[in-house]
């Protein structure tokens, strides 16, 4: 079974029909901004993938 991993999502702003903001993921207590929607599934998605190599 996978590991689930937390992120907190907060939307600063929406600009070009896109949102703009931070990601927190709280099982490394790492703080991101993103500036789109895409940029932030991508970074939800590269935590994931490096939780899955180091676990």
């Amino acid at each position: 079974m996978k590991k689930k991993e937390t992120f907190i999502v907060h939307i600063i702003s929406q600009e070009n029909s896109t949102w703009q903001g931070q990601v927190t993921w709280l099982n490394k207590e790492d703080t991101m901004n993103f500036r789109s929607f895409l940029e932030l599934v991508k970074l939800m998605d590269a935590a994931m993938a490096e939780e899955a190599i180091q676990g």
